[in-house]
């Protein structure tokens, strides 16, 4: 009999295992909802529910591999469901989280909107479980997850203290550790002397007037002009800039952390820099009346703006006579204010350079591109990091004059780069994604847009002129919904080894070399530049090297967006209930996203506030308007008053309603 059992159980099992196979599999992303179920979200646009069970065995985010079976829903029905089965790609390995203890035991919440899940762990690394509290920040690892071979449950390990629970910096102590940023300036012990090659022709051109303009407070100042009028029309441009390659040789300490850092960070009220700040802000920085190494290029234009035979680079010895601010060189030349230029050599100096780039800009429009000037937002904070305000800033006459120097700078070198070696650190835009360009001519041809009647193709948008015509006939629309739409198609901005066309500048090349102190790329090119010079062989290019600086530049860009996320739901809590007035930038299904005009702060506007009866409104991501019947009642790009209704400062979470 009890054989009989046993071989039955086997038949049993054998059956349960063959019915397991024949059942239907799904790939997919875990979705998680606040109401413990979720989703297994497919590539093929395919959902399926996950009940609140099997939810307790994965994570927001998580790659997994499901058993797709149908099951009775509360009211009957009979619903296709997802079981997790095999975790394909974890969601957590390293995460940033709140100390939350759960029965006396230490676990870890990961600071994530969809990951409400305590983690239980312990410590590792030397820290000690007393001492943490319920609420500090920490490191924490995922070393165990229920789907894996072996594992039963979640198990973290905690690494790190990054933050005590009333600490009011944890913004940025935070959002750098989630980074995994420094937090400080780099300390690397040397007696800095220049290591210029023999061959280095390094000029005294001291007694050229360079000056600077920046803000009041900046101390790397990193680019100096000087321009005075040519007699046969146009300028004579000469353009300074910090050498920090004059100290830092290849393969130093000190390079090789400015590699590894690659680019300054610059967050509300803190700025990380690449360089040791002896050399950012002393050495290198080119001070009023400090004798400094640069690299000078002396630029010839027209009296139309256009750049005239090869630019002539130099390294040099300069020295400014004066450091300038963006806002009392506007006033002066707008004559406002008190401000007066120290001589009237500056003064006359400054006049050139307004003609100047006002006439450069207007040959970028007849030749390349310019974008509308997008304001600046500036925090106001305390001797404690709170918020007290924010600033509006406008770019104003003087960061004009300056930005035109330094692209048509980098435009130069592009060119001297390009026919001197062939290579440098090139910033690349191609335009539109190759995969989504036929989605992008749908969208021209729906809207009958042409230009000069001359019909948009694949050919000819894959070319700078093409791309260019595209943005000057957009520009000529009432509305930008058209250009935020189609900017969903476009590539993204990358750095390259190779020259290449910059389509978002309308520029045939652009390389950056006028911010060495600041980005690694420019210090590399600076290399390049002088190995010319010198006649010395030019640096090996690392064919990995681009990608890094893309994938840091890209990094770096969400901290400061996340620091500012942050400090935006710490300025806006007390102010719930008011009105504002904001500019649509997304929309989707669930709602509209809209940018505070007074702040820059981005607020959600959930479909559910927008009208009450989700079955009459449609929020339409593809078409980027939302619609009411069949009526269409906000697009992409537009303007409308709308009411602070919630701050949820633990996720960083603006909600928002329009105002009645």
């Amino acid at each position: 009999m009890q054989n009989a059992l046993l071989k039955n159980n086997d038949l049993l099992s054998q059956l349960k295992g063959q019915l397991r196979e024949s059942t239907p599999r799904a790939e997919g992303k875990i979705k998680a909802t606040d109401k413990g179920f979720g989703f297994l979200e497919c590539e093929d646009g395919k959902s399926f529910f996950v009940p609140p069970p099997y939810m307790k065995q994965v994570l927001h985010g998580d790659q997994v591999r499901a058993l797709l079976r149908e099951e009775a829903g509360r009211n009957g029905e009979m619903r296709e469901i997802a079981e997790p089965e095999e975790l394909l790609e974890a969601s957590l390995n390293r995460f940033v989280g709140r100390v939350q203890r759960v029965q006396g035991k230490l676990a870890v919440v990961p600071d994530h909107p969809n990951l409400k899940l305590p983690l239980k762990g312990r410590c590792v690394s030397g820290l000690k479980d007393a001492d943490l509290e319920d609420g500090d920040w920490v490191v924490a690892f995922l070393e165990r997850h229920p789907l894996r071979p072996q594992d039963k449950s979640f198990f973290i390990e905690v690494t790190e203290l990054v933050a005590k629970k009333d600490d009011h910096y944890a913004p940025w102590w935070v959002i750098l550790a989630r980074h995994a940023l420094p937090h400080e300036q780099p300390v690397i012990e040397e007696d800095w002397q220049l290591n210029d090659p023999e061959s280095l022709d390094r000029q005294d051109l001291t007694d050229i007037p360079f000056f600077t303009i920046d803000s009041a407070s900046t101390l790397d100042m990193d680019d100096a002009l000087s321009i005075r009028p040519r007699e046969e029309g146009g300028w004579q441009l000469q353009i300074a800039i910090a050498d920090p390659s004059a100290y830092v040789a290849e393969g130093s300490p000190a390079d090789i952390e400015a590699k590894t850092r690659a680019f300054t960070l610059y967050l509300p009220a803190r700025t990380v820099t690449m360089l040791p700040k002896e050399l950012s802000d002393d050495l290198c920085s080119l001070k009023e009346a400090a004798r400094r190494p640069a690299l000078v290029a002396t630029l010839e234009l027209d009296s139309q703006g256009k750049l005239l035979e090869t630019t002539r680079f130099q390294a040099a010895w300069v020295e400014s006579r004066a450091k300038l601010d963006y806002q009392l060189v506007s006033d002066w030349l707008e004559e406002q204010g008190d401000w007066q230029p120290a001589s009237d050599e500056i003064g006359e100096q400054l006049r050139q350079l307004k003609a100047f780039a006002e006439t450069r800009l207007q040959w970028r429009h007849d030749n390349a591109l310019v974008f509308k000037d997008q304001p600046d937002y500036r925090f106001v904070l305390d001797a404690e990091g709170r918020v007290t305000d924010i600033e509006v800033e406008a770019r104003r006459l003087a960061h004009k004059m300056v930005e035109e120097a330094m692209l048509l700078a980098n435009v130069a070198a592009a060119d001297f780069l390009a026919q001197k070696l062939g290579k440098g650190i090139y910033n690349v835009h191609r335009g539109f994604d190759p995969e989504k360009v036929g989605k992008a001519l749908e969208l021209i041809e729906e809207q009958g847009l042409a230009y000069h009647d001359e019909a948009f193709t694949a050919e000819n948008l894959d070319t700078l002129a093409g791309f260019r015509h595209l943005r000057l006939a957009l520009d000529d629309l009432p509305s930008g919904w058209l250009d935020s739409r189609l900017r969903k198609h476009q590539g993204f901005s990358l750095l390259s080894n190779e020259p290449g066309p910059h389509f978002g500048l309308g520029f045939s090349s652009y390389a950056t070399w006028t911010s060495p102190i600041r980005k690694y790329g420019d210090l590399i090119n600076h290399r390049l530049i002088k190995a010319v010079l010198a006649d010395t062989p030019a640096p090996q290019l690392e064919d990995e090297l681009t990608e890094e600086l893309t994938a840091a530049r890209k990094i770096n860009r969400m901290a400061e967006r996340d620091v500012k996320d942050w400090l935006y739901a710490r300025f806006l809590e007390p102010q719930i209930g008011q009105r504002f007035a904001a500019q649509i930038i997304a929309i989707n299904r669930g709602g509209m996203r809209a940018r505070l005009l007074a702040n820059g702060a981005v607020v959600f506007i959930p479909a559910s506030s927008i009208h009450a009866n989700k079955d009459e409104l449609t929020c339409d991501g593809d078409h980027g308007w939302v619609q009411l019947k069949d009526e269409i009642i906000y697009r992409l790009t537009d303007e409308l008053q709308v009411e602070l209704t919630e701050v949820r400062v633990d996720q960083r979470n603006l909600i928002a309603q329009p105002a009645a």
